[in-house]
């Protein structure tokens, strides 16, 4: 009874170690052992970016663009209410966003991210005593974009970060962990118009504090990222009439460029009705992901699933449903 309970104990202290990060391998593809804290904030956001194998800097996806470039929401001219759900073999997440285009002081976002990790029974004495810890991580965000000319579009993210992990029962041999933080996230796209059908995209995500979850030991520097890229329109082909096709690369590395891992998508839209979406992310620990959406009225239903890599291989593979309504 003693080593199934410690077991349990072994397990809890392994899932606080992940979500913090220390001692994990680098969520983000690069070879190491991590020195980032809140690796869930690199966890992706939105099906449309998931089934494009997260190759999203230079897309405009409404809500989806809060969590990857801000500057994607500056042209969009319709509101907005959106519920990203994913679930995955290490939390459920579930992000709710609305968007709020003005006319002439550009597009509000408000959003909020909470990703669920699941309960975890933990043995707290030799007389089989448990408690029980639900470990959660919360995002709050404030998004701003705005057209600077025809072509350039940019954007500012306001984040707060938190990570709380409660506990019901008795559970003396975990520490009490609630770590918060704030961050910024930062974009631009330039349209290269009649030039060239290209979109070209930069973002720099989770630029602040340290998250300090113990003590300032023992804080840790958020996960920043930079992320480049392009998107290409195909142009129309006769014998595919009312076909959309959009082609999708992405750089992504920390502030030190080192060794960039890249992310390739692809977008076949019909009748601006249907779409089909494919993508692979290029790294260690990534895969193939598939997705297809569907807009009915003002309602859009994305769904995307990785076909492969670290968390596919870990159980079952992810699931992202993304509703957004536009209005």
């Amino acid at each position: 009874m003693r080593r199934r309970h410690s077991s349990r104990l072994a397990a809890g202290v392994t899932l606080l170690a992940l979500l913090s990060g220390a001692g994990v391998a680098d969520a983000s593809g690069q070879s190491g052992v991590a020195t980032d804290g809140a690796l869930f904030l690199l966890l992706p956001v939105g099906a449309r970016a998931v089934g494009m194998g997260q190759a999203a800097v230079a897309t405009t996806s409404g809500s989806e663009a809060a969590w990857w470039n801000p500057a994607g929401l500056a042209r969009l001219e319709s509101y907005e209410a959106a519920i990203h759900h994913s679930q995955t073999f290490l939390a459920t997440g579930d992000a709710v966003s609305v968007i709020l285009p003005f006319s002439l002081l550009g597009v509000v976002g408000l959003s909020a991210n909470l990703l669920n990790y699941g309960e975890q029974e933990v043995g707290v004495d030799e007389s089989g005593s448990l408690g029980t810890i639900l470990p959660r991580s919360f995002v709050y965000a404030a998004t701003y974009g705005t057209p600077i000319g025809p072509r350039v579009s940019a954007g500012i993210t306001y984040k707060i970060v938190q990570l709380r992990v409660d506990c019901t029962g008795a559970c003396p041999n975990l520490p009490a962990l609630s770590a918060a933080t704030s961050a910024l996230d930062f974009g631009m796209q330039y349209d290269l118009g009649p030039i060239s059908p290209i979109t070209i995209g930069a973002s720099v995500r989770n630029l602040g504090l340290r998250f300090q979850v113990k003590d300032r030991e023992q804080a840790d520097p958020l996960p920043t990222r930079m992320q480049v890229g392009v998107l290409y329109r195909v142009p129309p082909i006769a014998e595919l009439r009312e076909t959309e096709i959009r082609l999708a690369g992405d750089l992504v590395d920390k502030l030190r460029v080192r060794a960039p891992s890249g992310r390739v998508g692809m977008e076949v839209i019909y009748q601006t009705r249907y779409s089909f979406r494919a993508g692979y992310v290029l790294e260690e620990g990534g895969g193939p992901a598939i997705g297809g959406g569907f807009l009915a009225g003002g309602l859009m239903i994305d769904i995307a699933r990785v076909m492969g890599g670290f968390y596919a291989e870990a159980g079952e593979p992810p699931v992202h449903l993304s509703l957004r309504y536009q209005f």
